[in-house]
């Protein structure tokens, strides 16, 4: 199965408030794995092409000497999610598999802190909080706005920006870097309307004068 990019063109109601990255910012990574991109188990078309993106805002985070924080699904072999156990996904992700691994081309420095989720075989997990330290985490680095991007815009992406805002987070989402699923037509454009609708703000990431 392979699923289909995010359309372009978001609209933002909030560009002219778009906050630049500080010492408060964290930039969150959502399961860049090697899964979720093309040639994995549950691929994302032209999910490869967000990669340059990240690269640029890794760059410009550890640059700055602000915190960087990626997320994992971290599945165990007998995950009821999947088709081996009665679900619907193929396995994927799987603890210690190549799958499971952050993509090859992505370039987290030292220090990148590494949040693994979807450990329970018996809970799926959309969210990076679910079942997690990210909360926690995200509070030790004194984190006030997080800057996410990633896989998938209409999953992963989408929940953990949610529940991120209802946490208290100020979230900006860097369109240009991320991807969608399509399982239906308009689930990315959706997705961007649920996830401004509880507050978040949508970006490009020359928004933040980040260079490519």
């Amino acid at each position: 199965m392979k699923f289909a990019k995010t359309p372009t063109g978001v609209e933002s109601k909030n560009r002219s408030a778009i906050p630049q990255p500080d010492r408060k910012s964290v930039l969150l990574l959502v399961h860049f794995q090697n899964d979720f991109f093309p040639g994995g188990a549950l691929p994302v078309i032209e999910g490869d092409q967000i990669i340059p993106v990240a690269n640029a805002c890794i760059r410009f985070f550890a640059r700055e000497g602000f915190s960087i924080v990626a997320t994992r699904a971290w599945h165990p072999e007998n995950h009821g999610s999947f088709k081996e156990q009665g679900g619907d996904s193929p396995a994927h992700c799987v603890q210690g598999s190549r799958g499971s691994q952050f993509h090859p081309d992505l370039k987290m420095p030292p220090g990148t802190l590494i949040v693994s989720g979807a450990t329970n075989p018996r809970k799926v997990a959309m969210s990076g909080f679910d079942g997690t330290s990210l909360e926690d985490r995200l509070e030790d680095l004194e984190a006030q706005t997080v800057f996410v991007l990633g896989l998938a815009t209409d999953r992963f992406v989408k929940h953990t920006v949610l529940e991120a805002c209802q946490r208290g987070f100020r979230v900006v989402v860097l369109e240009d870097g991320v991807r969608g699923i399509e399982a239906q037509p308009g689930d990315s454009q959706k997705a961007f309307q649920e996830m401004q609708a509880a507050g978040a703000l949508v970006a490009n990431s020359v928004d933040l004068g980040i260079p490519a």
